[in-house]
């Protein structure tokens, strides 16, 4: 892939930039990231790890037509995945390559949509004991959809929002209007709710983060080991999210329009941005 970067930024053979308010401008644009892309897909199909596992055959289409036809909105990009399949750990790669370049890209975690628990944590003591008395913190029933629609069809529209923010200490409080979130011109919007109901149908490009079960595993239990969370309660959760799973995510992949490989290098994602921002800046004014 540096191979791709280095000859978009050296490439003598400029073009002259178009104009891109004009229906005739935004037609380029289009078809000349449509030709890019397909760079893309064609050295990621070369790679020991490729990136990309299935794209939608509709995809590249249905974008064109929204850049030609809806210029003015920003473009959300949803991304879903089952827990522990590399869906955060990706979307913060994605947005610290993009800050490094300067890429106009925001980063907007659903993880902060979840509903305020904190009296159901008081009550049973503690979020382990509230999910074992069958709490679903998974459902779409536990998350504040219709803030987070509203929030994201502001963010389209150009208008910056404060999105609340849910504690990760085990209190289960949401904190409103906590966390400045830009409208830029793509925002990345990542968490296991970016699929559910009509939520899905904001998104201008969906995304699917698939990974093999035993590195899925891994990845969990190295993670309940860090936050001091003992084998035997990782082990039941690994089972409640497997079982959520089933039920509210991976039904979800049908409807993804790129998915990808969580197991694929960090650093090839960065390069992937590289590429497209070299590729997006190459024109001559």
């Amino acid at each position: 892939m540096q191979m791709l970067i280095d000859k978009e930024q050296n490439s003598k053979d400029k073009i002259v930039k178009p104009d891109f308010s004009t229906k005739t401008g935004r037609e380029f644009l289009a078809f000349y990231l449509q030709t890019k892309f397909k760079q893309i897909l064609q050295y990621d199909k070369k790679t020991q790890t490729p990136i990309f596992k299935e794209i939608n055959p509709n995809f590249i289409s249905k974008f064109s037509r929204r850049l030609i036809e809806n210029p003015h909105k920003k473009f959300l990009i949803g991304v879903s995945g089952e827990s522990a399949s590399g869906k955060t750990t990706i979307c913060k790669q994605i947005k610290k390559t993009s800050n490094d370049l300067k890429f106009p890209l925001e980063y907007l975690s659903i993880d902060n949509y979840f509903n305020d628990i904190s009296d159901l944590i008081k009550k049973y003591g503690t979020f382990d004991a509230l999910r074992d008395n069958g709490y679903d913190v998974d459902s779409p029933e536990s998350f504040q959809l219709e803030l987070l629609k509203e929030d994201l069809t502001k963010l389209s529209n150009g208008e910056d929002i404060k999105a609340p923010e849910y504690l990760i200490n085990g209190t289960g409080i949401s904190v409103p209007n906590s966390i400045p979130i830009k409208s830029e011109k793509f925002i990345l919007v990542e968490g296991m709710a970016a699929m559910y109901k009509d939520i899905k149908d904001l998104f201008d490009v969906k995304i699917y983060i698939d990974i093999d079960p035993k590195i899925q595993k891994k990845w969990f239990m190295e993670r309940a080991a860090k936050r001091n969370q003992d084998q035997e309660n990782a082990l039941k959760h690994w089972k409640y999210v497997g079982d959520a799973a089933e039920k509210y995510i991976r039904p979800a992949k049908g409807d993804a329009d790129i998915i990808i490989n969580g197991a694929s290098s960090l650093g090839y994602f960065s390069q992937i941005i590289e590429f497209i921002h070299a590729a997006t800046n190459c024109f001559i004014s």
